[in-house]
């Protein structure tokens, strides 16, 4: 009886960028914005292409309104990632260990403070410590898995 095979494999590209500060912990925030800061970048072009898309509209006011949004969102979501990562890895050098507990901390510490600076108010301060520490610990524990 004949049989059928499909194989594949799919791998992620990879990128590394090397920026060499001097300072390991000034690298690892460095870095974690240049990653972050061009994923919302992109997903900032791919939103706006598809909205041009579905008007049927491309002019030059829409090109400018997706790089101003590109640039705007990349700063944003780099300048977080930046925090996170470097609050993370300061957690870490403080306890002398590395393990789940930094990320919650680091997560919870940017998450009150992306939210601080947005002049939220103390209630709303907590939530997003609480979700920020919440979602870096479960990014710990879902990476452990496999």
């Amino acid at each position: 009886m004949p049989s059928s095979m499909f194989s594949g494999s799919l791998s992620a590209p990879s990128v590394n960028v090397t920026i060499d500060t001097g300072n390991p912990f000034l690298n690892q925030t460095v870095d974690g914005f240049l990653k972050i800061g061009t994923v919302a970048a992109t997903r900032a072009v791919a939103e706006d292409t598809f909205t041009a898309i579905k008007r049927g509209k491309l002019s030059q006011e829409c090109l400018e309104h997706a790089l101003k949004r590109m640039c705007k969102e990349g700063a944003y979501w780099g300048s977080v990632a930046g925090v996170y990562v470097g609050m993370e890895d300061g957690v870490g050098r403080i306890r002398g260990s590395r393990d789940w507990k930094n990320a919650m901390i680091g997560g919870a510490l940017t998450g009150a403070l992306v939210s601080a600076v947005g002049n939220n108010n103390k209630d709303r301060i907590v939530t997003d410590a609480l979700t920020g520490g919440a979602i870096a610990a479960a990014s710990v524990f879902l990476n452990n898995l496999t």
